[in-house]
């Protein structure tokens, strides 16, 4: 047996995501390059890892063992890469991190330099809904969590990052033309939601009961990319933050429409339960993040700034 470590990892992925195409993806390798790694490993037994049929990949029983044995090999490697990098005096160990869908436009740019810096330290960022996001910070499945709103009922540390804005948004097939007329409009205008819990739903909600706005034409999405795409294609208007459709503004696929009373601001936190005994990574990363998220926000969000301070 002359297997190597880079077989075993292929081969996992390909077990783990039953496709040869998508582990290519997952693993940023040519397809060739993965049927190879997988021709490779499978010469050196006579028994099939995996049976091929049609366009399905299907893991035999004795694939499926020895994808067992493999993860256990894999990890054992991880384990020895950690406890080199911690004899050298490096940071090793997980960072988990649950942000809600909006999230990924703002966290990545305040994750990037910490863990290109730290070659030991694991990343786990989840995006998900808000309530999930909620549960799992409560739960202490997560070292952190990013949310714009933070329930009264949640005892945590916290660290601002920057403004969460929200503006009514509309493709570019109707013309608004100003903020008293666009609130009459509004009330006709079929609406498209986030779901139940997000908190870009509450806002709008909010907003929609303030300004006496009741319009039973609805459509509820699950995720901001499905609200933008959905308005994008006329189905109807929606309250978006602004950080998530900067290429769509300038492509001019979609509009702010200017009302009274926005854009509706919130703060994006880093949160983490008072109660939790962080971890040495996490402990690095509270004083990464203090100690440069105005770089950071400069560096990376500056024409975020700039569009805030034209539109108020």
């Amino acid at each position: 047996m002359n297997y190597t470590l880079h077989q075993l990892q292929v081969f996992l992925k390909v077990a783990e995501l039953k496709s040869i195409t998508k582990a290519s993806e997952a693993l940023h390798l040519s397809q060739p390059a993965v049927s190879i790694q997988l021709k490779n490993l499978q010469e050196q037994f006579e028994i099939p890892l995996i049976e091929v049929i049609g366009r399905q990949v299907y893991v035999t029983e004795f694939g499926r063992e020895i994808a067992e044995a493999s993860q256990k090999i894999v990890e054992q490697v991880h384990a020895i890469n950690f406890k080199t990098m911690s004899y050298r005096d490096q940071l090793v160990g997980h960072l988990n991190i649950s942000i809600v869908s909006t999230g990924k436009y703002v966290m990545p740019y305040f994750l990037s330099g910490f863990v290109n810096k730290h070659e030991g330290v694991e990343l786990n960022m989840d995006v998900t809904n808000k309530l999930k996001v909620l549960d799992s910070l409560e739960q202490n499945h997560v070292d952190f969590a990013l949310v714009s709103t933070i329930p009264s009922t949640f005892n945590v540390n916290k660290i601002e990052l920057m403004p969460n804005s929200l503006f009514w948004i509309g493709n570019c097939d109707k013309v608004f033309k100003n903020k008293t007329n666009n609130l009459t409009a509004l009330k006709k205008l079929p609406f498209i939601f986030r779901e139940h819990g997000s908190a870009t739903r509450h806002a709008m909600e909010a907003y929609m009961k303030s300004n006496d706005i009741k319009n039973t034409k609805r459509l509820e999405l699950t995720s901001n990319e499905a609200v933008k795409q959905a308005v994008i294609a006329g189905l109807g208007f929606s309250m978006m933050p602004i950080i998530g459709i900067r290429k769509e503004l300038s492509d001019q696929d979609l509009q702010i429409i200017p009302m009274k009373g926005t854009p509706i601001t919130t703060t994006w936190n880093l949160v983490w339960l008072k109660s939790k005994r962080l971890s040495p990574v996490a402990e690095a990363f509270v004083k990464y993040i203090s100690n440069s998220k105005t770089e950071l926000i400069n560096q990376h969000f500056s024409w975020y700034q700039d569009f805030l301070a034209d539109k108020n």
